[in-house]
């Protein structure tokens, strides 16, 4: 196999949070970068938006300003509770508006040799609870519908043409940069007061949108309504305006004069989303039960993501499962998956936890290699600084070969 190449996420303003973090501005983010770079990364997935507000110069998106959110602490009491007074000083510092960060990553990311991909977690217009966008605060008449009728909190659903077109042009304005490359980021969906958002079964119980039920009823002759929520016909439905919007996303990084890869990340039969209920004990706080939880039955089932379509059309370079996984399941078990529904036709990246020793790194290679890839996302940047070990993946993977020690035993 050859070397190993290492990528992860970066949300500038968890970074920046740490107690002791990076100073606000460039010189922060030259920080982090080059401990990235030091660490072994080679490639850097920079969030772009940080709940429904943007952390670049978004002509679409407010950017995120702290002061304008302070009462969103006392929101909705029991749901979120106030930081530590530390925490919270540097969050009032928090400033997007005169400052785009990805602009200085891009920068500074080039600079010392790191590709910069745009991170769209591109299904949500929140990202906890009442950070909305203005899109859908505008517009509310295009969010989610549960099959009971009610309306989500903020999601936004590609049923409508409206908000293929919004999410189309968030996508015109990542291309206006130098990036490298697409990070979309299917598995976040927004305000955690509307868990569960699938049911029993882990199936979607989203997507009663009024242009869905329309299009199943011309082409089934039924309302599905009258049919289970997990009918095979109803999820494709349901699942085919995402798919759309995926082909015009994809015709759009085509177009452009750089080349550009598209890695898309999303569910598998093991996910879950929020918190389940083998994971609350009595020391739980009462703001972490209220989450709540539910399984989420893949891709397609889970999330309306029919990624064996668009690997068949070429719609992504690259997919990823998020390494989230209730009882039974594992990283090998969530890669075969996608090896499965996408007929080996895309390339598969391996989901790992940052390790903070060799051992744990050589366990992340020994999956790489029974999948057959040379590439490991590590959930998240900012991680490699929560341990005092002084461990570099960059030491290992730049002699790991198809004989990595065996680290299993």
């Amino acid at each position: 196999m050859n070397n190993i190449i290492l990528s992860a996420p970066l949300t500038h303003s968890d970074w920046y949070l740490k107690t002791n973090g990076p100073e606000w501005g460039t010189e922060g983010i030259r920080t982090m970068l080059t401990r990235c770079k030091e660490f072994g990364f080679s490639r850097i997935y920079w969030r772009v938006y940080d709940s429904g507000k943007a952390t670049y110069a978004s002509k679409l998106v407010e950017p995120f300003r702290a002061d304008e959110h302070e009462e969103i602490w006392q929101y909705s009491p029991g749901y979120i509770d106030l930081p530590p007074e530390e925490t919270m000083k540097r969050f009032m510092q928090l400033d997007y508006t005169n400052f785009d960060s990805l602009s200085a990553a891009i920068e500074i990311g080039h600079e010392i040799g790191l590709e910069i991909f745009a991170w769209m977690s591109i299904n949500e217009d929140d990202h906890g609870i009442g950070f909305t966008s203005k899109f859908t605060r505008e517009n509310p008449q295009y969010r989610w519908i549960c099959r009971d009728g009610r309306s989500y909190h903020s999601q936004l659903s590609y049923a409508f043409s409206e908000v293929r077109e919004y999410k189309l042009a968030l996508i015109r304005e990542m291309l206006a940069y130098d990036i490298d490359g697409l990070f979309i980021d299917w598995i976040r969906t927004g305000d955690i007061r509307d868990n569960p958002q699938s049911d029993v079964d882990g199936v979607a119980d989203y997507g009663y949108e009024k242009p869905n039920i329309e299009a199943f009823i011309q082409e089934f002759g039924i309302d599905p309504r009258c049919v289970p929520n997990n009918d095979e016909r109803w999820i494709h439905c349901r699942a085919k305006p995402i798919t759309e919007f995926m082909r015009q996303a994809r015709a759009l990084t085509k177009s452009h004069s750089k080349k550009l890869r598209l890695i898309t990340m999303v569910h598998h039969p093991w996910s879950y989303r929020g918190v389940m209920p083998e994971m609350i004990n009595e020391d739980t706080p009462q703001w972490v039960r209220n989450m709540s939880g539910n399984r989420v039955d893949g891709a397609l089932n889970g999330l309306l993501c029919d990624i064996k379509t668009w690997s068949k059309e070429n719609l992504m370079d690259d997919v990823i499962a998020a390494g989230y996984y209730i009882k039974g399941g594992n990283a090998l078990l969530a890669c075969e998956y996608l090896k499965k529904e996408t007929e080996g036709k895309t390339p598969i990246m391996v989901y790992g936890w940052v390790p903070t020793t060799p051992e744990a790194f050589y366990k992340d290679v020994e999956i790489a290699q029974q999948v057959g890839t040379n590439e490991i996302l590590y959930w998240e940047a900012d991680y490699i600084d929560n341990s005092g070990a002084d461990f570099r993946a960059s030491h290992f993977s730049r002699c790991v070969s198809s004989q990595a020690p065996n680290t299993t035993q």
